[in-house]
């Protein structure tokens, strides 16, 4: 029995580099599987992995684990589970694409069982913490995805996509020779974030073990500031949220008050993902600008 049996609704995490021959057939059959078992959420499938996250009813997804388990390739999975809402996602996305997570380097690029960071666990971080001791941890997350929650002190790269990485590598340069630690919400990105950095001469590179969310789950408040945003319905989730210890680090995007709210802008062709309090919303929705604003209520008002 998991560790979710007294929960409704599970929503599972996991990724693997692995080698998959046929993506197709494993689409195929992942896609039966869900449907059977009435999961919803985006699974990505490449020749060099899986990376998926879904959410069903617990014994649902405990029957799903079970069942990839029997397939020696996942035997040796990192489940990651968290409670769910029974709508955390629309539909089910199964899809076979180059990457399980894109970074795009095209001739360069590489496999993590090639080149990747030292496995770092949560309590081997959570010591570093403690003791003081001189480590540089690089946020490979997207810029906003870290505007809610990062841990401290840490190093937050410009990367509004992960293919960006290779962009903003000189202005990591500086700590080619330092104690570098790569973080991400599961563990994914920092498998080859981390290998890289090796790859471009940072010579004492460690990646966190099954992500921010495993170190939360463990160490909720605890040199960790904030939520972790997360890619369903719930958007951010936090441990322990009404402990005096917790702190919203988020701000609003128009008025500065801690916020940990996300929006879309209300205008389309301009779409971007904002941190917004319910007082700067206008009839609940969300604007990035006025020049937004003002267009989405001029087209309502010849509509």
């Amino acid at each position: 029995m998991h560790k979710n049996q007294n929960w409704e609704h599970t929503i599972v995490l996991f990724y693997l580099y692995t080698t998959i021959d046929n993506p197709q057939q494993l689409m195929h059959e992942q896609r039966e599987l869900c449907e059977r078992l009435g999961l919803l959420g985006r699974t990505i499938i490449a020749t060099e992995g899986i990376n998926s996250t879904l959410e069903g009813t617990s014994d649902h997804i405990n029957t799903y684990i079970d069942t990839m388990k029997q397939d020696e390739r996942f035997a040796n999975v990192d489940w990651k589970l968290s409670k769910g809402t029974g709508d955390a996602f629309p539909k089910l996305s199964i899809k076979v694409r180059d990457e399980i997570v894109s970074l795009q380097l095209g001739a360069d690029d590489f496999s993590p069982h090639e080149t990747t960071g030292n496995y770092l666990k949560a309590e081997e971080l959570h010591q570093w913490f403690e003791e003081g001791r001189e480590f540089y941890i690089i946020d490979m997350r997207n810029d906003y995805e870290h505007k809610v929650g990062f841990f401290e002190n840490s190093i937050l790269p410009a990367l509004h996509n992960f293919r960006d990485l290779p962009k903003v590598l000189p202005e990591l340069n500086n700590l080619k020779d330092k104690t570098i630690v790569t973080v991400c919400t599961g563990g994914i990105r920092c498998e080859k974030a981390s290998g890289f950095l090796i790859k471009h001469g940072f010579t004492n590179v460690y990646q966190l073990k099954n992500g921010i969310v495993t170190y939360m789950e463990k160490y909720p408040n605890q040199h960790f500031k904030g939520k972790l945003y997360v890619f369903d319905g719930r958007t951010v989730m936090g441990f322990e949220t009404d402990s005096p210890e917790h702190e919203v680090v988020g701000t609003c995007h128009h008025c500065g008050i801690s916020c940990d709210e996300y929006g879309d802008c209300a205008n389309l062709s301009c779409h971007v993902h904002i941190v917004c309090c319910k007082n700067c919303r206008t009839n609940n929705q969300v604007f990035c600008s006025d020049r937004c604003r003002q267009k989405v209520l001029t087209q309502a008002m010849s509509g």
